[in-house]
C-alpha cells in the first residue's frame, strides 16, 4: 500500500510539472498569481512570484546584458571528421 501511495505522489508531481512547463506563459502567469493567494514555503513562493511577474516575449531575462557585440567579422572554422575505415 505504501509503495502505491509513493508512486501516486511521484506521478502527480510529474504531471503537475509537465502541465506547468507546457502551459502557455500567459496562463502560467495567471495561475501563479492565483496560487500566490495561498501560503507557500519561501523558495516556492519566490518562484511563483517570478512566474507571476514574467513578461510575455522572448524570455531572455537580460542574458545578453554586458556582452559586447562583435564589431568585426569572425572567421568560421570547419573541422572535417577523419574518414572512417570499413
Amino acid at each position: 500500500m505504501m509503495q502505491n501511495l509513493l508512486v501516486a505522489l511521484i506521478v502527480a508531481g510529474c504531471t503537475g510539472y509537465a502541465v506547468w512547463v507546457l502551459m502557455p506563459s500567459a496562463l502560467r502567469r495567471v495561475a501563479a498569481q492565483q496560487a500566490l493567494r495561498l501560503q507557500w514555503p519561501r523558495p516556492l513562493a519566490a518562484r511563483l512570484q517570478k512566474a507571476a511577474k514574467a513578461s510575455t516575449g522572448c524570455g531572455c531575462d537580460g542574458c545578453d546584458a554586458g556582452k559586447p557585440t562583435p564589431s568585426a567579422a569572425q572567421p568560421i572554422r570547419i573541422h572535417r571528421q577523419p574518414k572512417s575505415r570499413p
